[in-house]
């Protein structure tokens, strides 16, 4: 019996971060609401291309075919467009063979307060300034950065990389940096509190219930030598030792484990990233994503103190 939608693992998605719609945003910007819905009425038997977060959409939903009688992954799209409009979008979800049923077609009005109806972990948008506005409400939302080089790879296996500060836990450590400046007192800090876990961040309870369906895979895996893991989670992170201790104690409090850990200590995430091609990677620093956003599709968390001074 398929899952309710609120025991569902459940992202959401605005229309221009899961297709490409950049000149359609550039003629609304330019001649108007009703141009634009004209625009999308005229072309709308032409498909648009896929957007920054179509890789990552497409494979969570692959997720579903694992578990194909339960359905435990949803995707719901939550857009600005008037529902005439949003026509083109549902006609380019049936193209690309997308399972998503649900979407919010909210004529203007704000997206992202919708994600508790349908208790969402997360929302992705290309719309900046309402990323920062919900994400200072307290929602799980990223702001999705264009990427030039979409991951073209064949096979349907999840890649997701995550930084640690900031993202999946709290910015406490961040702090202490940015007020000393002195990373032998961050060390020092961490080394002192490697004990005591870190309070989650604004994608901790994306992590938890991805980490769920990791915890299967690895089980099949065990009872299947020949199984391909589906699903695979980094963290890629600036931190390295000793700090690495409190970072790897808070994730054992959680029950949560990682196929991959980065503590890179200043390398160049991107140098990383190219190599490991994940499918999505959030980082709440926007220096460690412009790069990366070239080849990987990078999403900005502006939480914390990293972001204070561009949210005041």
């Amino acid at each position: 019996m398929p899952y309710p939608i609120e025991s569902k693992l459940v992202v959401a998605v605005s229309a221009t971060a899961l297709f490409d719609l950049s000149e359609e945003h550039r003629l609304y910007l330019e001649l108007g609401l009703d141009k634009f819905r004209q625009h999308q009425r005229d072309n709308r038997k032409k498909t648009p291309n896929k957007g920054a977060a179509f890789p990552f959409i497409q494979r969570l939903l692959h997720l579903n075919d694992i578990y194909s009688v339960e359905n435990p992954v949803e995707v719901v799209i939550l857009s600005r467009h008037h529902a005439d409009a949003g026509l083109r979008v549902m006609d380019a979800v049936k193209e690309y063979e997308l399972n998503i049923t649900r979407c919010f077609f909210l004529a203007g009005a704000v997206p992202f307060p919708y994600m508790r109806s349908v208790n969402a972990v997360l929302y992705l948008s290309t719309n900046k300034n309402e990323v920062e506005e919900a994400v200072g409400q307290n929602y799980p939302a990223g702001h999705v950065l264009p990427c030039k080089s979409l991951p073209l790879d064949q096979d349907k296996q999840l890649r997701i990389a995550f930084d640690f500060d900031g993202v999946i836990v709290d910015d406490e450590a961040e702090q202490v940096y940015t007020e000393s400046q002195n990373l032998d007192l961050f060390h020092e800090y961490e080394r002192l509190n490697r004990e005591k876990p870190l309070h989650s961040g604004p994608l901790m309870p994306l992590l938890q219930r991805i980490s769920f369906f990791q915890k299967m895979e690895r089980k099949k895996a065990e009872e299947d030598h020949s199984y391909t893991q589906m699903l695979r989670i980094a963290i890629v992170t600036a931190r390295n030792a000793p700090s690495h201790e409190r970072l790897i104690n808070t994730l054992s409090s959680l029950d949560i484990d990682t196929d991959e850990l980065f503590l890179l200590g200043g390398i160049e995430k991107k140098k990383v990233l190219d190599i490991l091609k994940p499918h999505i990677f959030f980082d709440d620093q926007i220096g460690h994503l412009t790069p990366a956003a070239d080849s990987t599709p990078s999403v900005h968390i502006p939480f914390g103190v990293k972001n204070f001074d561009k949210q005041l």
